[in-house]
């Protein structure tokens, strides 16, 4: 054991406690039981099989309200893997549920037995015939798909609200829609073929001439069995009217019975029912979609009405206007909305009958698009408005960054809402659909049915298709709680079937919640054939029981989860997942959503327990070690949780106080730990170049596994030399900003080979050049931005630094006279923002005078449109680090590139290298996993230029890719540099 290394105990929750009543047993505290463990480590290799009781939990919860815990979970790489896992659990009499995003809201990515991660190796996007055409793998999420597509003018048909997150697997498996899918670009009507693997093994390509010749070769039952039903469905005229009626509106409860009246053959019936199969009659390996054009011209507004009756009113008219989307919002989700940063904050005044109707029209070019405005003009001459707040606009705008407002806030409908509700509540997300034409009276009966079992209402959904949401909240642990919201549900599916014939669900798919009452929207002969159905599909009940279809009339009550109170800053969370595809470690250890899954379990395990035992012993490394602290969970997540700082604040509580004491003394003495820095550096290098890199990985290897690996960083042959021992020379007197080289370019020197220049020098330069020279401060040594403490939780040091820079910035800005201007854009974001909680309040006072602006936005806003490009590279590929995200300040790097580069990149698969100052010298493995992808898709072709904004950032893209990344200011002097120089 290294000499330093933490005590796990030091994280254990320290609030007395009583045992949940859905806690994990001590049965499973050794995880994944024999012989399954060992079996299906010698069937996939070790690599595939995650065991552990960690992995167990953490692969246990989803969007939903729901939470089992798997026997074992299985990550397959190849269809090979997954035909092995099939064949395995018919062999043992096993159950098998596929995991994709784990957004599903009904428990869908769920299971009891073998849970196989269809997500981490089924990523990719091909595009075909110009962009008419997609081929998505189904762990590709929406937002990907859709990034890569809009180089081409198109997009995909469904656009759920967790698109971020969700991925088109489980879009299609759960026919999710979206704001403007409705019933005619959702997948079942714009896939244009997948590939699957059925329970028995067979994999079908449905695009293939041959797939059916071949599919009644292999599995005659099947086809025989599927052709029967056909003909048993289309022999009944009742019943053939009926299906056909029931997806007129929206429909995802059971399976699609249309499919049987849509396809003449086996291949082309599967192709339809795999559609809404929920992972119950086999595994979409690979999708291709229909895709269509994307609309650019946007014109949208957010109207407010009196009351949600007013608003649903207004539906029709703008669906006969052309709307593409009509989205409702109720009072109580508006005044929620305003827990997400830009919502206007006098929304949480609004009356409580207020509604609101997001309307958008889109069209490709101007005449379409003055076209729709008139006619939404006419829509709203006719409208009776409020105007319930002085944010309220009720018009019609074309600006991006409002349209951009509005979506944020309705999409953040489920997180919002649900993040407000009372903390240790348990969270159900349902909806539903009834015909256009009933909205008002819907609306108004489900408020009334909230209202009187007791539950906060709060109603949003998309109004033009008849499809609505809403939310319930109350404490899984009280039986009583349990049975109130067993009441609801029963009068709810009356409600819904009985007085509106509508849809038990409209586009999340059946799920757990809503199985036991399918029968009651279709009626027994509809239900049978549902069971029939999986019946000749999946004969041995391999995949997903009891996730469509469940006779339990109580299902739904069966393992709803408690939701244990947590650390404040990651209490609201809904497990919602959207986190999840910004998280550096996602694929090396956990998510920001299994950190505090995980914590959550060890606040339901008895203090001391074995299960909790377990989860202590791996948090240290899986959770708190590999964050790399970049929160960009907290941009992803619609009400800003921010897991990264919780886990800064875990690193705190790992230390003992010689750490932080030692912390505090380095912050102290930082002028004299910066030269050593910079010597270290020289030596290293000098030895390296001698080919001692295997000397020095080796030293420091021995020397981590000696102290803790979270101390010492290991040697990495990228390192770049050390930076100039002096700055150069400038001029306090006549100068427009303060330049304040960050601590990591006073270190580490840029990159070697040409322009030669180094980023002192050339923002220097650049400055001057444009009539804006900048003066560096000769007492810049020892300071810092304070993020080397914050990051690793040194409280102590982080303070001192803090304070310091602060002072020392407002002295050198004359009171905040001048700009400061930070040439590392994580040091801009420390500056700027993360210092302030620590600032003592004299010191607050003086941050508040302070104007910190990143260098980048410096060169892009101030310098760039008084410089002259005299020569520019053919190609750049640009890294936007993460602190530029949090900044928001990405497209000054893009504009700064583009001066300089005839074409410019921007990878789809971009983000944070979580080199994250020194983290990639402390777990390198994390920077490998976080920037594979991006690398990937660099590596695809060569570039003229790599660009970036932060040294680490670049040491960190270099070693990913092989290419030597620079500041974009660098390449900047070289552009702007006169002819002949």
């Amino acid at each position: 054991m290294p000499l330093l290394e933490p005590d796990p105990e030091t994280l254990r929750p320290g609030t007395a406690r009583a045992p949940a009543p859905d806690r994990v047993t001590d049965g499973s505290a050794a995880g994944t039981p024999e012989p399954l463990r060992s079996e299906l480590t010698a069937l996939l290799g070790p690599d595939k099989v995650l065991w552990k009781i960690s992995d167990l939990v953490r692969y246990a919860s989803d969007a939903s309200p729901y939470r089992f815990l798997p026997r074992v979970v299985l990550v397959p790489e190849d269809l090979d893997d997954v035909s092995a896992i099939l064949s395995y659990a018919h062999g043992k009499g096993r159950e098998v549920v596929f995991r994709a995003a784990g957004t599903s809201l009904n428990g869908q990515a769920q299971g009891e037995d073998i849970l196989v991660d269809v997500r981490r190796h089924w990523t990719g996007v091909e595009v075909l015939d110009d962009g008419a055409r997609a081929r998505i793998r189904p762990g590709t999420t929406v937002l990907r798909a859709n990034a890569t597509l809009a180089r081409y003018g198109r997009l995909l048909g469904p656009d759920p609200a967790s698109a971020i997150a969700c991925t088109v697997g489980g879009v299609v498996a759960n026919n999710a829609s979206g704001m403007t899918a409705g019933t005619t670009r959702n997948s079942y009507r714009t896939l244009a073929s997948l590939t699957f693997v059925l329970p028995s093994g067979t994999v079908v390509d449905t695009a293939d001439p041959a797939a059916d010749e071949e599919l009644a070769h292999a599995e005659p039952q099947l086809c025989a069995g599927l052709l029967a039903l056909k003909a048993e469905i289309e022999a009944d005229e009742e019943l053939t009217a009926r299906i056909r009626a029931k997806y007129a509106i929206k429909n995802t409860n059971g399976y699609r019975l249309d499919a049987f009246l849509d396809g003449a053959t086996p291949v082309q019936i599967l192709r339809g029912l795999m559609v809404g199969s929920e992972g119950t009659f086999g595994f979409i390996s690979e999708t291709v979609f229909d895709t269509l054009p994307l609309d650019r011209r946007i014109t949208s507004a957010l109207l407010f009405f009196p009351s949600l009756t007013a608003a649903a009113a207004a539906v029709p008219r703008f669906n006969e206007a052309g709307a593409i989307a009509v989205e409702l919002m109720d009072g109580n989700t508006l005044r929620a909305s305003v827990s997400v940063k830009g919502v206007p904050a006098d929304w949480a005044a609004l009356p409580r009958a207020t509604a609101a109707l997001l309307v958008e029209f889109r069209a490709p070019d101007e005449a379409g698009q003055e076209a729709f405005e008139e006619a939404a003009a006419e829509v709203m001459r006719g409208l009776d408005l409020v105007v319930p707040a002085a944010s309220v606009t009720n018009a019609f705008t074309r600006d991006a960054g409002t349209i951009a407002g509005y979506w944020k806030a309705r999409k953040a409908f489920v997180t919002a809402v649900g993040g407000s509700r009372p903390s240790g509540t348990t969270l159900i997300t349902e909806d539903f659909a009834v015909p256009p034409d009933r909205l008002a009276d819907a609306c108004e009966a489900l408020l009334e049915l909230q209202s009187r079992h007791g539950f906060d209402a709060a109603v949003a959904g998309h109004a033009a298709h008849g499809n609505l949401h809403f939310l319930l909240a109350f404490d899984a642990a009280r039986p009583d709680d349990v049975e109130r919201y067993d009441a609801f549900m029963q009068e709810f599916c009356a409600l819904v079937v009985d007085r509106f014939d509508g849809s038990l669900k409209a586009e999340h798919a059946t799920g757990r919640n809503i199985a036991p009452f399918l029968e009651r929207e279709w009626g027994p002969r509809a239900t049978e054939l549902m069971w029939r159905t999986k019946q000749v599909i999946d004969p041995e009940g391999v995949l997903a029981p009891r996730i469509v279809l469940d006779r339990d009339p109580r299902a739904h009550l069966r393992g709803l989860k408690t939701i244990p109170k947590v650390e404040a800053v990651a209490d609201p969370c809904i497990e919602c997942g959207f986190c999840e595809p910004t998280c550096p470690s996602e694929d090396l250890t956990t998510t920001p959503r299994q950190r505090i899954v995980l914590r959550r379990e060890m606040m339901r395990q008895a203090d001391g327990s074995p299960v909790e035992a377990g989860l202590l012993d791996a948090y240290g490394y899986d959770a708190v070690d590999t964050c790399a602290g970049d929160s960009t969970c907290k941009l992803a997540c619609p009400v800003g949780i921010d897991t990264g700082a919780m886990m800064k604040r875990f690193r705190h509580l790992r230390h003992t106080p010689r750490e932080e004491r030692i912390a505090a003394l380095t912050a102290k003495n930082f002028r004299v730990v910066e030269a050593s820095a910079r010597l270290a550096v020289a030596a290293g290098n000098a030895i390296g170049e001698r080919g001692g890199d295997r000397l020095l990985e080796s030293v420091t290897r021995l020397a981590r596994r000696a102290v803790r690996p979270d101390l010492v960083p290991e040697w990495l042959p990228q390192l770049p030399g050390r930076a100039a021992r002096e700055l150069p020379r400038t001029a306090r007197a006549g100068a427009s900003a303060v330049y304040y080289p960050a601590c990591v370019n006073r270190i580490f020197a840029g990159p070697e080979g040409p322009p030669g220049t180094s980023l002192a020098e050339a923002l220097v330069a650049v400055s001057e050049r444009a009539g804006k020279p900048v003066w560096i401060p000769e007492d810049v040594a020892g300071t810092c931005c304070a993020t080397i403490w914050r990051s690793k939780g040194y409280d102590a040091g982080n303070r001192i630094m803090a304070n310091r820079i602060v002072e020392a910035a407002w002295g050198w800005t004359a009171g905040g006279a001048l700009p400061l201007v930070v040439d590392a854009s994580s040091c801009t974001l420390g500056i700027a923002e993360e210092v302030v909680p620590y600032l003592t309040e004299d010191n607050r006072a003086l941050h508040r005078e302070l104007t910190v602006v990143d260098s980048l936005v410096w060169a892009a806003d101030e310098l760039l449109p008084e410089l002259t490009v005299s020569r520019r590279t053919g190609s750049a590929v640009v890294h936007p680090t993460c602190s530029m995200e949090h900044l928001g300040d990405t497209e000054q790097l893009r504009v700064l590139a583009e001066a300089c580069a005839d074409e410019v990149t921007v990878p789809d698969d971009v983000g944070c290298c979580a080199f994250a100052g020194d983290r990639g010298m402390l777990h390198k493995e994390l920077t490998d996993t976080a920037t594979a992808k991006e690398a990937a898709e660099v590596n695809s072709r060569t570039y003229d230029a790599y660009l970036s904004a932060n040294r680490m950032c670049e040491i960190g893209m270099e070693r990913a890719t092989g290419h030597p990344y620079r500041s974009a200011l660098i390449e900047l002097e070289r552009a702007t540099r006169p002819p002949g120089r």
